[in-house]
């Protein structure tokens, strides 16, 4: 009876399969997003302004420009690159992106705007995910719909930061 109990438990907990998007348009993609919330690694816990800039190469690598304001909007000026690369260049949306060699982390595109203009990216963990726009700012309406769709996803809502941003015209 126990192990009836202990298998209908692991069934209950056992989670979907990280989704992604049908496919995506690499060229359309590239550019600028602007973090507007996430669960954060322990380099975004005090990002100001966060922006993650990508570029296509010659090679179908990613690379990567990320940067923020530390601790505020005056805050020192943060820049990472990391080396994204897609993973399945049959849809375009599972990619590997590597802070540190040899470490490559997942990163999975979720869901995407028709018009590429919000994104989520998320992990097969469901231990960090990344809500972005092409702009500093989005409406209270489109961010709790994003939001939801995280929850969806499986992760806990109460977890996601809202990432603070000034428009350009702020700055």
């Amino acid at each position: 009876m126990s192990a009836i109990i202990a298998l209908s438990l692991t069934a209950c907990a056992t989670r979907a399969p990280m989704p992604t998007v049908e496919s995506i348009d690499l060229k359309k993609f590239m550019g600028d997003w602007y973090v507007i919330g996430n669960i954060p690694t322990f380099i975004e816990r005090q990002a100001y302004n966060a922006v993650e800039h990508y570029e296509l190469d010659s090679d179908g690598n990613i690379p990567t420009t990320f940067t923020f304001n530390k601790g505020g909007f005056d805050g020192p000026l943060k820049t990472y690159h990391p080396k994204g690369f897609v993973k399945d260049k049959t849809d375009n949306s599972l990619w590997g992106m590597q802070f540190i060699w040899p470490i490559k982390a997942d990163y999975r595109i979720v869901y995407l705007s028709d018009d590429y203009q919000q994104v989520i990216v998320a992990r097969k963990a469901r231990d960090y995910v990344w809500i972005m726009a092409r702009t500093p700012k989005i409406s209270d309406t489109d961010y709790q719909a994003l939001v939801q769709k995280t929850e969806d996803l499986g992760y806990d809502p109460t977890l996601i930061r809202k990432v603070p941003q000034q428009d350009l015209i702020d700055r």
